[in-house]
């Protein structure tokens, strides 16, 4: 009886159709980030739009003829990893007045080399919380359309603030400014509301919002508030309306305070936030999530002053960096939504997966800082049926490495392969 038992799986085993797909995908082993267990021998089917159609016992199943295959035996595959806050239009050896020895369409060429080199860092989605002369929009319609090779962008436009704030264009004298408002720069809430209308209109996707000072600004200061609540309180509505998510800017407590009073979805840098703004961030029922760039300050206290950062900027980096590491260490302990956001750009944009190793270091797990670049933010882009996870209906975005990432996070520093959409991505040269 056994014997005819064990037969006849066979046979079933055998004769049960072979599973189609216009690729297959296979490895050692892939990263379930919502259980955060791994799953052995996976054959990943994908179908011609790039998303997964199933998932299956590589061991055991078979495929047709005509199924293009991509084996990656012997990795460890995990999600394709998103950053939350990126600006692919600055390279981060150009810092200070040095920009002005450019003309105005190199930054956006520049944006192209600076999105591959993400792609091949393992980011195989970014938002770009803003940019001048729409150049994010740009690069994801050239990348969308096939011109060039780089992550999903989910674009911002020109970043919102107020006349001298932040997300102005400072530093220079009265006699050469345009005569005009620079772009994303209002002073009211209709302002305000306009701007966010017109970003929208040129296709942004998220809208950015300058609440506080800066480190990289001129004449402020990272903690001043710079938008009143009512004018928060506009650009939120007014984004939310048109079905767009809101990024805020916000170093210093009150600005942070504002932005979550607000609704506004993530809080950018956070450096300062105090007990009261982490409590709010916990309590609120609308989620909102901290994206904290606790790694760059190495880079530019490294590099800055060769790269021309001005003396200024980087005595306001010394100043907040580590208050904002310890109090990234203080938010996620006390139950804070996290995602992953470099500031790429402040530093170079294919050495974001440093800072993967600075969250561990500051409190988290690794996998808590792979689901900050994976499931959590895929959950704060509102994409979560998109990216962020291996599962069937998700894009097929997956990042391969050499060994255990859960023992050993710095593996994400030097990954050994990326695929985005089923097609593997071969590095640039």
């Amino acid at each position: 009886m056994r014997t005819f038992i064990a037969a006849t799986t066979l046979v079933i085993l055998f004769a049960s159709p072979a599973l189609a797909g216009d690729t297959v995908i296979t490895a050692d082993r892939y990263l379930d980030v919502t259980s955060g267990t791994y799953v052995e021998h996976p054959a990943i089917f994908v179908g011609e739009d790039g998303r997964i159609t199933s998932i299956a016992d590589a061991r055991t199943v078979r495929w047709t003829a005509d199924t293009s295959h991509i084996d990656m035996g012997g990795k460890t595959l995990i999600p394709g990893l998103i950053d939350m806050h990126v600006h692919l239009d600055s390279p981060a050896d150009i810092g200070g007045y040095r920009g002005l020895e450019f003309t105005d369409s190199f930054f956006a060429v520049s944006a192209v080399a600076n999105g591959r080199a993400m792609l091949d860092a393992g980011f195989t989605t970014v938002r770009n919380v803003g940019s001048a002369n729409w150049d994010d929009i740009g690069l994801q319609q050239a990348i969308d359309n096939g011109y060039v090779t780089g992550p999903r962008i989910i674009g911002a436009g020109y970043a919102l603030g107020v006349t001298g704030g932040h997300c102005d264009v400072t530093g220079f004298p009265p006699g050469m400014e345009p005569g005009r408002k620079a772009q994303g720069v209002g002073d009211s809430p209709d302002e305000l509301r306009f701007q966010v209308r017109r970003q929208k209109k040129y296709g942004a996707q998220v809208i950015k919002v300058c609440a506080t000072g800066g480190v990289f600004s001129h004449n402020d200061e990272p903690g001043q508030q710079q938008l009143t609540q009512a004018e928060l309180d506009a650009v939120a509505d007014e984004a939310h309306m048109a079905g767009l998510r809101v990024a805020a800017h916000a170093h210093g407590a009150a600005g942070i305070k504002a932005a979550i009073r607000a609704g506004i979805d993530t809080i950018e840098h956070a450096s300062l936030v105090d007990d009261e703004g982490i409590k709010m961030a916990v309590a609120r029922k609308q989620p909102v999530w901290f994206s904290m760039d606790i790694y760059n300050t190495d880079y530019t206290q490294a590099e800055g002053k060769k790269n021309g950062v001005l003396e200024d900027s980087l005595r306001k980096d010394r100043e907040i960096g580590q208050i904002q590491r310890d109090n990234f260490r203080k938010a996620f302990k006390a139950g804070v939504r996290m995602v992953f956001g470099s500031d790429a750009g402040v530093m170079p944009h294919g050495q974001v997966g440093k800072q993967f190793n600075t969250m561990v270091t500051y409190g988290m797990t690794p996998l808590d800082a792979i689901r900050a670049a994976t499931l959590n933010a895929a959950q704060a882009l509102g994409r979560a049926g998109d990216v962020g996870q291996i599962s069937i209906g998700r894009y097929a975005d997956l990042v391969a490495v050499d060994g255990d990432p859960l023992k050993d996070v710095r593996l994400l520093e030097h990954v050994s392969g990326v695929v985005k959409g089923g097609k593997i991505i071969e590095p640039a040269r």
